[in-house]
This record gives structure tokens, sequence and C-alpha cells, in this order.
């Protein structure tokens, strides 16, 4: 089983100067090797430069500039131009699929905030053991720096990233080779319906409530926006003030991004714990959170007939903001874990069929909270009839799959 573990990183004040410095030069690195793509397709006949061309660089390029690019690993660098190389990959393949390109661009500072080493032992090394209190990474042309392991690692230590989160550093661990912890069986069974109003709502009839943690710190949230937005184009990130007003926006998100996922651990282990099967409806959050197609007026050329935007903007915020895909793939890695089974069913008409006569109708969808049957008059909590019947679902996929 593969796993990741990511621990908060406690350097020096040396050592974030030279955590800093990495990654403002794999940055640059990764900028240089896009422009040289770039100018080699217009300049050069079209010319497709490949990983392979610009990794054989790598050693003249570092003699060359031993300062800034000779004192980080070569395997990371070499790590760096795969991770371009994987953006056009990506952005040719929707090229042929049809999609939106999306042609790689340059990376600016805030938007390159990890640096990879492929392999523990080449640039890095993971020192620790079992009961070894002092954990450190050693990395090179940076130092051992301490870490702060609040749990064991178990399996073989595949790759290290050093990422960077406002002014935290990070070192996520991807190992192999795990051992499964799976949990005692408990005869349970459960269906889940994800909703807004309630988190979720189980087929027991238990309702999870919504933390919104978004909402709550939207007014925080917009003062420091306004601060952020006064500050006029030709001063920004040149002076301290300005620095200092976008690090608070970006703490502000970075608690909200982790109030989030400590509930979506806590939920996810809980369902785990108290039941051997999930089930939970195939949700497409992406498709559910975008925004509605203009619509054109015919009668009218260039001008819009109304399609209900402002309205789903406030829906699509309390989606995002519910984290729903995240919370699911959560529950499934710990379901993977646990040994427990994930059942996932159409989420199609959920919320409107009878659980109990099978009649599927919109108008049994009375309100947001209440269900009633228009056949046969039976009455219930509409998530919980929703949960209910994704339970039933799962039953079928069980059976016909067995």
């Amino acid at each position: 089983m593969i796993r990741a573990y990511k621990f908060l990183l406690r350097p020096t004040a040396r050592q974030t100067v030279a955590l800093g410095e990495m990654l403002r030069d794999h940055r640059s690195l990764y900028n240089a090797a896009l422009q040289e793509r770039r100018d080699a397709y217009q300049h050069a006949s079209k010319t497709s430069i490949k990983y392979g061309d610009q990794s054989a660089q790598l050693k003249e390029i570092r003699a060359f500039d031993p300062e800034r690019q000779g004192r980080w690993s070569f395997s990371s660098q070499q790590a760096t131009l795969r991770r371009l190389d994987k953006a056009f990959q990506a952005f040719f393949r929707r090229v042929k699929a049809g999609q939106t390109p999306g042609y790689p661009r340059f990376k600016g500072v805030g938007h390159f905030d990890t640096v990879t080493f492929p392999k523990d032992g080449d640039g890095c090394r993971w020192d620790s053991t079992p009961h070894d209190a002092q954990t450190r990474v050693r990395l090179q042309g940076v130092g051992h720096v301490r870490v702060h392991r609040h749990r064991p690692v178990q399996g073989r230590v595949k790759t290290i990233s050093v990422k960077c989160e406002g002014n935290r550093w990070y070192a996520v661990l991807a190992c192999d080779n795990v051992p499964a912890e799976e949990l005692p069986p408990t005869g349970g069974n459960v269906g889940i319906d994800m909703g807004i109003t309630h988190f979720l709502t189980t087929s027991n009839g238990e309702h999870i409530a919504n933390p919104r943690f978004l909402q709550v710190m939207a007014d925080e949230l917009a003062e420091a926006q306004r601060h952020l937005a006064t500050f006029p184009k030709r001063t920004r990130q040149r002076t301290k003030r300005h620095r200092a007003a976008a690090q608070k926006v970006a703490k502000l998100h970075a608690k909200i991004r982790r109030q989030r996922a400590d509930f979506h651990h806590k939920t996810a282990r809980a369902l785990i714990t108290d039941h051997d099967v999930i089930a939970h409806e195939r949700l497409n959050t992406a498709g559910m959170a975008k925004s509605p197609a203009p619509k054109a007026d015919p009668e009218q050329p260039g001008t819009f007939l109304p399609n209900g935007a402002a309205a789903k903007a406030g829906l699509n915020r309390s989606i995002l903001d519910a984290g729903w895909a995240q919370f699911l793939g959560i529950l499934a890695n710990k379901a993977e874990r646990a040994g427990r089974l994930m059942v996932l069913v159409d989420a199609r008409n959920t919320s409107r069929t009878c659980p109990d006569c099978g009649h599927v109708a919109k108008e049994n969808r009375v309100t947001q909270a209440k269900f009633e049957c228009v056949r046969c008059g039976f009455e219930a909590n509409a998530d919980h009839v929703g949960a209910t019947n994704v339970l039933n679902r799962a039953g079928l996929v069980l059976c016909a799959a067995a």
C-alpha cells in the first residue's frame, strides 16, 4: 500500500533563507526551461524540445552557475524539468481532446511552492528511527532540518517533497510497502447523502452539521482582501506593508484549509470505525460547482438573457466550502487502509425516490428538508431518504457483483 505523510519542518533562520533560495532557483530553472521550449517552437521552425534534451543540459547549467544551480540536488532539478514536461503532455492531451488547452504558464512568486527529491538518499535523506524523537531530514544545500514528526512513518520512503505554505515549510513523504491497518468487523452498513444544510446525513438518520469554515471567516477574510487591494499595482511586491497584507490573506486561507481538512479526517474516521460498508453517491463536484453558461438574446445581438448566475454563485460557494471531493477522497483512502468496502452508486433521483413504494417524482421533494410521497404518503426527512436510497442501491450493486 502507498501512503503519504506530511510533517511540519522547524528550520533555523539560516535554513529558512536557504529553503527560500532553493525554491527560487528551482522556479528559475522551470521558467527558463519553459522559455526555451517557447523560443524553439516559435523561432526554430516549430521545433519541439523534450525532457531528455533539457535534462542533458543540466550539467552545463550547473557548471555555468554554481552559486545558484550547482549547489542543489541534480535529481531534484530533473524532477522540476519532469514537472514541466508533464504540464506540456497534459496541454497536448487537452488539445487532441478538443478541450480548453491551457498552455503552461511561467511560475511567479507564490505559484511554485514545491521541490521534489525523487529518491531518498539522492540529495536528501530521511534520518529517523521508530523511537527517535529528534527526527531530521537532510537536504543538499540546506543541511539537517528538524522535523515535527507527530506520527511514526511506516513502509519505505520513496520520494521526499519540500513544500512552502505561507511562512511554514513541510516535508511530504511518499512511502510504499505500508502495511494495512485493518479494523475489526462491526457488521454495520451505512449510506451517506452529502448536502449543504447538513454536511452529510447517514441512512441511520444521523445528521453531521456543516461547519461552513469559509462563511464563518468571510468577514475577516474580506477585510484583509480589501486592505490588500488598496495597494496600487506599481508598489505591489515592493514594500514591506504589501507583503504583510498578502501574507495576512494567505494565512487566513491556510487556516480555513487546515480546519476543513481536520474536520474531514475526523468525520471519515468515525464512519470507518463504525461501519464495514460505506456507500455514497458518485458526484461530479466540478460540474455541480460550475457557473451556468451565458444565454445570448436572439432579439438583441450582443446582449444576454438572465441565466441565474448570481443565484448559482452562492450554491457554488457553499459546495466548495463543504469540500465534498476532498472528504470523499480522504474517506476512500481510510477505507482502503482499514479494509473497509466503499460502494459508489448512481446519484440520480436519490432524493426523489420513495424508499417505501419506489415511486419517483420531483413532487415528492416538497421542500429542501421534507419528503412526502405523492403516491403512498410516506413522509420523512429528505436527506435521510436520500441516504437510505443510496444504501439500497449499494445493496443491489453488491448483489450484482456477487
